[in-house]
C-alpha cells in the first residue's frame, strides 16, 4: 500500500507537471532533464555533502552509544549504520533500518542489548526534534508563517505546533516522576503504544545525567539538516532549469523531509518540495515539477551513497548481516505494539 501510494503521488506530479506546459514558466523540466547539459561537478558535489551528511548521523549514534558505554568502534557502528540506512531506502516491508541496526548491534554487544535500544531510541528522538526545530527556526526568520498562501500557513502551524509539543513532552520527560514513577507505568498500560513509550522513557532515563551529550548531538543534527539543504541547492543548480536561491532551501528541505516522516497537511516529501518550489516567494520564476526532478535526483542519490557506504565496509572487511539476522529483525518487529 506504501509503496502503490509513492507511485501514485509520483504520477500525480509528473502528470500534473505535463499538463501545465505551456503557461506561464511551463517549461517542459523532464524534456529539459534529457536534452539540456548537466554540471556534473556540482552534482557530485551534492554527493558530497549528503553523503558527509550520512556519515555524521552514524557518528552521531556512535557517540550516543559510547556516552552509555558500549564499547562500539567507529568503522562498526558505520557499517551497521549503513546496512540500516539501506533497509529504510528499500522496500522490505515492516522491518525499519533503526531496528535492524539495533538488532545488529546488540548481536555484537549482546551485555549492552539495553544501552543498544536506548541508544537507538534517542539517536532517531534527537533527529527528528532537531529537524523540526530548525524548520521552524527557518520559518521564523523568513516569515513565511504570515503568508498569503493558506497552504504554507497551514504547514506552518504543524510545524510549530509539534515543535512546542515536542519541547514539552521532552521537559516533562526529563522530570523522575514522569520517567520513573506512576506516569510512567500508566503510559506503559496503554493499548498498543505503551510499550514503545516505555521504551522511550527507559530510554531517557538513561540519558538524564548525560545532557551535554544530547547537546552535543542536537549540534550534529543541525550540521545534518544543513548539509541537506545545501546537498538539494547543488542538485538543483547542477539539474537544468531555474531553481529557488540557497536561501529558500533551507526553508524548502528541512519541511519537505519532516513531511516524509511525520504526516503534514500537504503530505510527503515529493509533493512538499514540488509544491513549495513553485510557492514561495522566492520561487516565482520555477518551472511546475521542479522540484519533482530535485526530489527524484535526491532519492538516486541516496541509495548511490547506500551502495558506495557498503561497498567500502566490505572493502574494510565487514562481513554483511546473514540470515539470521534478518530473521531476527523481522521477528522482533512483529513483537513491536
Amino acid at each position: 500500500m506504501k509503496i502503490g501510494l509513492s507511485a501514485a503521488i509520483i504520477a500525480y506530479l509528473v502528470w500534473n507537471a505535463v499538463r501545465s506546459q505551456g503557461g506561464e514558466h511551463g517549461a517542459n523540466v523532464f524534456a529539459d532533464l534529457l536534452e539540456q547539459p548537466k554540471h556534473w561537478a556540482l552534482l557530485a558535489a551534492a554527493w558530497l555533502i549528503l553523503a558527509a551528511a550520512t556519515v555524521l548521523t552514524f557518528v552521531r549514534w556512535w557517540y550516543l552509544l559510547r556516552t552509555l558505554g558500549v564499547p562500539a568502534r567507529l568503522f562498526g557502528t558505520v557499517r551497521i549504520g549503513f546496512w540500516g540506512y539501506l533497509f529504510n531506502l528499500a522496500p522490505l516491508g515492516i522491518v525499519g533500518g533503526d531496528l535492524l541496526k539495533a538488532v545488529l548491534l546488540a548481536r555484537e554487544h549482546p551485555e549492552h542489548r539495553v544501552k543498544v535500544v536506548a541508544a537507538v531510541v534517542v539517536d532517531r528522538a534527537v533527529g527528528l526534534y532537531v529537524l523540526f526545530v530548525f524548520a521552524t527556526g527557518a520559518l521564523v526568520l523568513s516569515g513565511l508563517g504570515s503568508s498569503p498562501s493558506s497552504e504554507i500557513r497551514l504547514i506552518s502551524r504543524a510545524v510549530f505546533t509539534v515543535t512546542a509539543l515536542g519541547g514539552l513532552g521532552i521537559a516533562a520527560m526529563l522530570l523522575p516522576d514522569v520517567t520513573g514513577g506512576r506516569v510512567a507505568r500508566g503510559l506503559a498500560r496503554i493499548p498498543r503504544v505503551g510499550r514503545l513509550l516505555e521504551n522511550l522513557l527507559a530510554a531517557i532515563r538513561m540519558y538524564r545525567h548525560h545532557m551535554a551529550a544530547l547537546g552535543v548531538s542536537a549540534v550534529m543534527t543541525l550540521g545534518v539538516h544543513a548539509s541537506s539543504a545545501l546537498g538539494c541547492y547543488l542538485i538543483a543548480r547542477g539539474l537544468p532549469g531555474q531553481s529557488p536561491p540557497l536561501a529558500a532551501h533551507f526553508i524548502i528541505i528541512p519541511l519537505s523531509v519532516a513531511g516524509s516522516v511525520v504526516p503534514l497537511p500537504l503530505g510527503p516529501f515529493e509533493l512538499v518540495i514540488d509544491f513549495l518550489y513553485t510557492h514561495l516567494p522566492q520561487a516565482a520564476a520555477v518551472a511546475k515539477g521542479r522540484g519533482l526532478i530535485v526530489a527524484l535526483a535526491y532519492r538516486l542519490i541516496n541509495i548511490l551513497i547506500a551502495a558506495a557506504g557498503i561497498l567500502i565496509a566490505a572493502l574494510g572487511g565487514a562481513a554483511r548481516p546473514g540470515k539470521r539476522e534478518w530473521t531476527e529483525a523481522i521477528r522482533a518487529a512483529e513483537t513491536i505494539p
